[in-house]
Order: C-alpha cells, then structure tokens, then sequence
C-alpha cells in the first residue's frame, strides 16, 4: 500500500504537535528533584525517549521521528529563554544543561537507530530431495 504525500505531511505535523507538548511538559518538570535525585530529569528523559520510539516504531517513518525530535527540541529551545515578565522556566544550572544536551542526544539516538525491519533476506538455495550420483 502507497501512502500519499499529504498523509505523509500531516503524520510529521501531528508527529511534531506530541514532540512540542512533550518537550514542554519535560521541559518544566526537569527540574523537580527528590532530596539528591533529580526525578524530573528522570521521568523528563524517558517519557521523552518513549514518545520518539513509539511515533518511530508505529509510524514506521524516520521523518517522523525527525518531526517529533524537532517539535520537541523546539520548544525547550523555546521556553528556555527568558520570558516576557523575566521568569525563566530551565535555569542557567547543571541540570538545565544536561536537560538541553539530553534531549538532543535523544532524538539523534532514536532517529540515527537503523531500523530492523529493512535488513535483507538471505535466500537460501532449494535443497533437493537425493543427491545425484556420479560415478567415474
């Protein structure tokens, strides 16, 4: 089956939608942290990598995880500037550093995996029912 180019189109724009709201809900929860532990940044990074596995394994199109990679950088790129009241959402920390750098490494992970599904099929040679003997 063959799909057309404007539901290939739309797959990456919705695609890109679930990366954007997932880059902003990890992007404001990273940095809760338990005692020492930083949960936010935990829960942030897999929930993240979870959403780019399932879009590419379900879509079975690496434009859409490259849709969803960039909806999802996009807006931590977005909401960690300084806003308009001067409130800023990823602080200038270790933390809002490595949540920078980790969701890049994520979407560059997920989308530079190769994908299984297109390794080539080894054909094997029919094999006959008796050998055929010669004699000399």
């Amino acid at each position: 089956m063959r799909v057309s180019w404007m539901s290939r189109v739309l797959s990456w724009v919705a695609a890109a939608l679930v990366g954007g709201v997932y880059g902003v809900a990890g992007t404001i929860g990273h940095s809760v942290m338990w005692g020492p532990i930083p949960v936010g940044l935990i829960v942030a990074s897999v929930a993240c990598a979870a959403i780019l596995i399932a879009v590419r394994a379900l879509t079975h199109d690496r434009g859409a995880a490259v849709a969803a990679g960039l909806g999802m950088i996009a807006m931590v790129v977005v909401i960690s500037g300084a806003g308009p009241g001067g409130s800023v959402v990823v602080p200038d920390s270790l933390t809002g550093r490595i949540w920078t750098y980790v969701v890049a490494g994520i979407v560059l992970l997920v989308v530079a995996w190769p994908s299984i599904a297109r390794t080539p099929v080894r054909a094997e040679a029919p094999i006959t029912a008796e050998p055929e003997v010669r004699e000399s």
